[in-house]
């Protein structure tokens, strides 16, 4: 994996010529991501990430960390015990440079060890799950990461809207698969990534995945086509 998000994360946080990262799906062209976003704080994160932080309590789990944004927050402003989690060396070295106490370098299916009382996906966190042909050993990780008690608070987008529509109001979407399932290509610097696999849910989905898994889901907030859900073990 060459990690070209967390070279861009590197080099944003050391000044060492940063550029905008670019990227691009299968259903849409290439876009610019600019990498300050990354670094954003509260105040200028959207209503979901907000509403998520407001919520988290207790030991916390935040995977695809990132630059560590929302671990900050929630350690530095809300004096939670977070664990930023990111499978991006770079990333997770810029972390502990910014000053989180807790940082590790995984895939979250292969963590281990302990339990959460909140665990955190956001930015699409469903993307994580790649395919709904794989989401039930996600969801299990998960399950097996969460207290007893604990919850999961997950963002992600219905994409229907970005497909075309005839005169009546029909979509035109792949007959093949899922819509939600999109490959994702990262550039940054003239570098390109291999496409991995990045999963957007519409909520009923995701609520059918979860129920099938142990969970108990809600909707919390709704942001135009993207939302924020709650799980809690059934």
């Amino acid at each position: 994996m060459k990690d070209l998000m967390g070279k861009a994360i590197w080099d944003y946080y050391h000044q060492e010529n940063p550029e905008n990262l670019q990227t691009e799906t299968s259903i849409s062209e290439l876009d610019e991501l600019p990498v300050d976003y990354l670094f954003r704080d509260f105040e200028e994160m959207n209503k979901l990430e907000q509403k998520a932080l407001k919520l988290a309590q207790g030991k916390t789990l935040d995977i695809g960390a990132g630059a560590g944004s929302h671990s900050l927050y929630l350690q530095n402003e809300r004096s939670l015990d977070v664990t930023a989690l990111d499978i991006s060396p770079k990333s997770v070295e810029v972390c502990q440079l910014r000053g989180i106490n807790k940082a590790v370098a995984e895939n979250m299916l292969y963590f281990s060890g302990e339990t959460f009382d909140t665990i955190l996906l956001l930015m699409n966190g469903t993307g994580i799950f790649q395919s709904l042909t794989v989401i039930d050993m996600y969801l299990k990780k998960l399950h097996s990461l969460l207290n007893e008690n604990g919850q999961i608070l997950i963002d992600s987008t219905d994409i229907l809207y970005m497909f075309d529509r005839d005169e009546d109001g029909g979509v035109y979407i792949p007959a093949e698969g899922y819509y939600g399932e999109l490959d994702y290509i990262v550039h940054y610097k003239g570098e390109s990534e291999d496409p991995i696999k990045w999963l957007y849910l519409d909520f009923n989905t995701l609520k059918n995945a979860a129920e099938n898994n142990g969970f108990t889901i809600e909707k919390v907030l709704q942001e135009d086509d993207s939302y924020l859900a709650k799980l809690t073990k059934r």
